[in-house]
């Protein structure tokens, strides 16, 4: 039966009404992490009286999360964050069941833990493995899931797995190098962010759940919240991308010892995708809109797709001077110039990076390197008259 009094500005909104807060009522969500992205997440769901929330989280509260994770409080410091969360969601609803896990989600444990009757996952986590891991299951056992991320100034979401769309691995097909993702710490967060991207999160929960409006499948969502600004980059399942069909590639990254060594005290925390713009030093990110001012004022870089051969069929940069996958870059070294600046461009700014990383090591001149940010997804919506 449906608390008529606490679901009141639900009930009335023709979109839910009584019939949609039952569904909401009889659903249920995984978050992965209670963190600054997932304690927006967790209040907001629990309050709009979804029936069962599952939290994962390793992890025990420190006074260093309560700038942003706002679940928890002084009183939290030393418990272990699932805990914590679990026992705000009773103070602000007590009518749902809450299920939680005291330990890291691993390749070992995810299919058990997302096939117990999800209707979807929500992404609070902070590194780059666990987000593949997430994927991967969830695309073996056919679960939409929603992606968030958080950088300084900066969020992102995805719904991802939707009734047939675009998977993170269609927006991202290869991890960025290890050494290219700053810590928390390292980077910094704006303490309200994840406020505004978890409460995001929320709300494609609940549009998944009650199957309404526009839902951001196939379409990630970028805030900048020191420019206040919203932008949408578009993207499509890769025709050629093979169907993930075990958890092989996910345990790779988590046996990775890069990724170990990076990731090892933040793994299922709440932090966040970093930008492009800052992610590695050893070369310069540039976006598309910055490119092409400085075209504008004469600048001739040289520019080097390093996406497939298929990827380049369907869509290409009109003006490319030498297209080679990522992986074989050093074999077209010899064609490469050394006294020009090198644009490297892939499908979303992550492969690119991998092939500016390569040439450095075997002897380019680094402040000569410059990645495209957000790859020909951003090229073909800021200049899409370059496009082919």
């Amino acid at each position: 039966m449906v608390d008529l009094n606490r679901y009141a500005r639900h009930v009335s909104l023709p979109q839910i009404g009584i019939d949609g807060q039952r569904k909401i009522s009889a659903s249920s969500v995984l978050v992965i992490g209670a963190g600054g992205l997932g304690s927006p997440v967790i209040m907001y769901l629990a309050a709009a009286g979804v029936g069962r929330i599952g939290i994962i989280d390793f992890d025990h509260v420190d006074i260093s999360n309560l700038q942003r994770q706002v679940i928890h409080s002084n009183s939290n410091i030393g418990i272990n964050k699932a805990k914590s969360a679990k026992s705000r969601i009773k103070e602000i609803n007590p009518e749902v069941n809450v299920e939680i896990w005291e330990h890291r989600l691993t390749p070992e444990n995810s299919i058990e833990i997302f096939q117990k009757g999800w209707d979807l996952v929500i992404d609070g986590t902070d590194n780059i493995p666990t987000r593949y891991l997430i994927d991967d299951t969830c695309s073996i056992l056919n679960l939409t899931w929603i992606y968030g991320s958080i950088y300084r100034f900066e969020g992102q979401v995805s719904v991802f797995n939707y009734d047939g769309g675009p998977s993170y691995r269609d927006l991202f097909p290869e991890p960025p190098p290890s050494n290219s993702i700053p810590s928390c710490a390292d980077g910094g967060v704006l303490g309200v962010l994840p406020g505004v991207i978890g409460s995001i999160q929320a709300t494609e929960a609940i549009k998944v759940i009650l199957s309404i409006g526009d839902i951001l499948s196939g379409r990630l969502l970028i805030y900048d919240a020191e420019k206040m600004e919203f932008n949408r980059l578009k993207f499509d399942k890769l025709s050629d991308r093979i169907k993930i069909q075990d958890l092989d590639e996910s345990m790779k990254l988590f046996v990775d010892e890069g990724w170990c060594e990076n990731n090892s005290s933040t793994i299922n925390r709440d932090v966040e995708e970093p930008n492009t713009r800052d992610s590695v030093s050893m070369f310069t990110n540039i976006s598309v809109g910055d490119y092409v001012k400085r075209r504008n004022e004469g600048w001739t870089p040289f520019l080097l797709d390093v996406r497939t051969d298929r990827e380049f069929e369907q869509v290409k940069v009109s003006f490319t001077d030498l297209q080679i996958n990522h992986e074989n870059v050093l074999s077209v070294s010899d064609s490469l110039p050394k006294d020009r600046d090198i644009i490297i461009l892939c499908r979303s700014g992550m492969r690119s990076q991998m092939a500016a990383l390569y040439l450095i090591d075997s002897g380019f001149e680094a402040g000569k390197l410059f990645n495209i940010e957000g790859g020909i997804l951003s090229w073909s919506q800021h200049s899409p008259e370059d496009i082919d």
